[in-house]
């Protein structure tokens, strides 16, 4: 068996991205403190801590880095969980809980540090981030939202109707949720400028090289290859919502703890002056509740940048929905020159059943991480951060990760088809309210 080449997702990032550095794949043996699957947002930064940390580290990328979730996603940095009772989650794991807390609400600010740190020209725009209601009781649950967040410490705000309208150019919503913390980069480019700083660093990546399996041998960990196997002390799993995808015997019991969400992006042909007009004034990343649109950005093109879950199929279908709302959310574009999405494409998120992120021990130095719940892209570089702290001798006690045991979603099979089916219903076929 061979190692079959998988190109980059044809995404916009894609297109106005630098060219990904070369990387081969693994051949043969080799012998590192740490080995690390999954070259996304996560596993690089966990990777990149460790190999900064003296930890000798070796990572592992089925495709290439970034060609999954954090290389394709919308780009929006936003520093809160897809969760609502902190308060539950703080007396569920208590200290761990509380300082988990802390992390995502420091995240946004903990990505933008690391890239500024690094020297990464990821079109950072630290714009914040607004989550508009699109009915009276969605703002009513939003302000629930805001409480919490704001009694653990966060940076929060509560926007009313012309709040919102000031900041979006839009009256339609009701009023909104406001992190000003929070704000937009490019994933992709974010994505390659850690993994040539964990390189620098001295890190190895293989890429097109496929984790068939790993296990414990004496005091070792060993990683099988379709060419080559890695043995070593330590070990992170960062695959998520990917981790069945290329190998179902990688870790079947943690594949079925979640369930795997189609997510589409689509983007605009850079906006006029009269089309920009009216159209995300303060450039802040938005997500919309129970809509077609689950998000929209302006990125440094002028690009709109619109996503949602469900299959991109019937792409036609697709777009009249997402221009009927647009026309909807700003009447002006209606009036104007026509919107061309020149780039669409898609990928994979992973739903766990709580809509919290899962954080397991494998074995003697072994921890896995998976469910980012559309929360990924901030939250991968303060648990890639922890991961690494695991992995160098911090007690799980003084991290703030809240380790559970696995536990896979009962008939996983047919909630995996529905999460699926359901969010093709929900957010392409029906009416916005």
């Amino acid at each position: 068996m061979t190692d079959t080449p998988i190109t980059t997702a044809a995404s916009l990032w894609a297109s106005v991205t630098r060219p990904a550095d070369s990387y081969t794949p693994l051949k043969g043996a080799k012998s590192v403190d740490c080995v690390v699957i999954g070259a996304g947002l996560t596993g690089l930064t966990a990777a990149h801590h460790l190999q900064k940390s003296g930890v000798t580290t070796l990572l592992i990328e089925a495709a290439e880095p970034g060609w999954g979730a954090s290389g394709r996603s919308n780009g929006q940095i936003i520093p809160a969980l897809n969760y609502d009772d902190l308060d539950e989650l703080k007396n569920k794991h208590r200290a761990a809980g509380e300082r988990f807390i802390a992390l995502v609400r420091n995240s946004a600010t903990t990505t933008f540090d690391l890239i500024r740190r690094e020297g990464i020209d990821a079109e950072v725009e630290i714009t914040g981030w607004i989550e508009a209601a699109v009915s009276g009781n969605d703002l009513r649950a939003l302000e629930r939202r805001h409480t919490q967040w704001q009694k653990h410490g966060a940076k929060s705000e509560l926007l009313s109707r012309d709040d919102v309208a000031k900041k979006t150019g839009s009256t339609t919503w009701a009023g909104g949720w406001h992190l000003p913390l929070g704000g937009t980069v490019n994933p992709l480019a974010l994505v390659r400028g850690l993994a040539a700083a964990f390189v620098s660093a001295g890190g190895v990546i293989h890429n097109h090289t496929t984790a068939l399996s790993f296990g414990r041998a004496g005091t070792r960990w060993v990683t099988t290859t379709p060419q080559g196997r890695v043995d070593s002390r330590a070990l992170i799993l960062a695959s998520n919502a990917y981790t069945d995808q290329f190998s179902k015997r990688l870790e079947p019991t943690l594949a079925r703890e979640f369930v795997p969400v189609t997510a589409w992006q689509m983007a605009t042909n850079p906006l006029n002056e009269q089309q920009r007009i009216g159209i995300l004034p303060s450039r802040a990343a938005i997500t919309e509740t129970a809509t077609p649109l689950s998000h929209l950005r302006i990125d440094a093109r002028q690009r709109l940048i619109i996503g949602g879950t469900g299959q991109l199929d019937a792409n036609n279908r697709l777009q009249a929905v997402a221009r009927t709302r647009l026309h909807q959310l700003v009447p002006s574009l209606a009036k104007s020159d026509p919107l061309k999405f020149e780039y669409q494409w898609s990928g994979i998120t992973s739903q766990t059943s709580d809509r919290l992120p899962l954080v397991h021990t494998l074995g003697p130095d072994g921890v896995a991480w998976l469910g980012c719940n559309g929360r990924g892209l901030a939250l991968a570089a303060s648990v890639g951060h922890e991961l690494a702290r695991a992995i160098t001798g911090t007690p799980q006690t003084d991290l703030a990760l809240p380790f559970t045991e696995p536990k896979p979603i009962s008939f996983h099979a047919i909630k995996r088809h529905g999460g699926i089916t359901n969010a093709i219903k929900a957010h392409l076929f029906t009416k916005s309210a």
